[in-house]
């Protein structure tokens, strides 16, 4: 007797179909391009290993130039965390090794770009520990005796430590400055959100299969805002939110930016739209005019301390 054919049980286009054998078939796979010295901007890159049980692992961007445009002997430190539902994308595909790159070499910051477990072979909450792991890790250079990372060691400012990420990388940095504590050794001095994924504001069946354990549509990992008590608590002192004008998500990072405006935190909230574009188009048309001014903002944002002014 012939077997029975395979068959789809479950489909989430774009981004991945599960198959009656278990079998995982992502629309995209990602390409893989390994750390180097980059040329044109100087940047040299390297990869190392956080957790080994649970593949962890992180690529370091370290800027030619190694003191600040003010003569600083030490450089503001960026986490970076890639987007992807969840389920695609890697700190190590050329889409983001280029992305970590270009803001290294911009800012004149130390970037390291979290590898986190990919959904669904990883259900979440995987990827937010995955992801407060690395965190905890590069805490660990704040010691006296230092931490296991020569380029941490020697060159990240501690007190110029920014989280960052698009997509669900932005939902995954919000979760770890909120989760963040005393016991880090340092702490945020800003967050960067850009086409942050906070839900669609209904029932999310990709969601809802990728995390078994959620509450629905106002489960705080995936809505922030549905409880301001925690919102008021989101460990930094400056925000800066960035949306694009005809991302379907745009209306869920403006009401992240008005209710962190009205809740009980203390900081200041920033706000930026990008006319014209959709979701992450600054990382597929890294030259184009509003991916340009998109970096601009988010690099002054990092390297002053004076406001952003707001667009929408």
């Amino acid at each position: 007797m012939e077997s029975n054919p395979t068959q789809i049980t479950h489909d989430f286009p774009p981004f991945f179909r599960v198959h009656n054998t278990g079998h995982i078939e992502r629309y995209l796979e990602h390409d893989f391009v390994p750390p180097s010295h980059d040329h044109q901007t100087g940047v040299v890159s390297r990869d190392v290993v956080i957790s080994p049980e649970n593949n962890v692992s992180a690529r370091i961007f370290l800027p030619t130039t190694t003191t600040t445009a003010q003569g600083d002997p030490k450089l503001p430190l960026i986490i970076y965390i890639h987007g992807g539902a969840f389920s695609l994308q890697s700190a190590f595909s050329s889409l983001y090794h280029n992305y970590a790159n270009s803001l290294a070499s911009q800012s004149r910051s130390v970037v390291v770009s979290i590898e986190y477990r990919l959904a669904p072979e990883h259900p979440i909450p995987a990827c937010y520990d995955d992801c407060y792991a690395a965190v905890k890790w590069i805490g660990s250079h704040t010691r006296v005796e230092g931490g296991p990372d020569p380029w941490l060691n020697e060159h990240a400012d501690f007190n110029r430590v920014y989280a960052a990420g698009d997509s669900a990388g932005a939902n995954l940095a919000h979760n770890i400055v909120t989760r963040a504590d005393v016991g880090l050794g340092f702490k945020f001095a800003g967050l960067i959100l850009v086409h942050p994924f906070f839900g669609i504001g209904k029932p999310d069946k990709l969601w809802n299969f990728i995390c078994p354990d959620t509450t629905g549509c106002d489960d705080l990992r995936l809505n922030p805002t549905a409880d301001l008590d925690l919102l008021s608590k989101l460990g930094c002192d400056r925000v800066l939110v960035c949306v694009a004008e005809k991302d379907q998500l745009r209306n869920r990072g403006w009401n992240y930016y008005e209710k962190l405006k009205k809740c009980d935190w203390k900081g200041v909230v920033e706000f930026y739209e990008s006319p014209g574009e959709d979701h992450v188009f600054h990382l597929f048309k890294p030259v184009s005019d509003e991916a340009v001014s998109l970096l601009k903002l988010i690099v002054r944002f990092i390297n002053c301390g004076a406001h952003v002014i707001s667009h929408f």
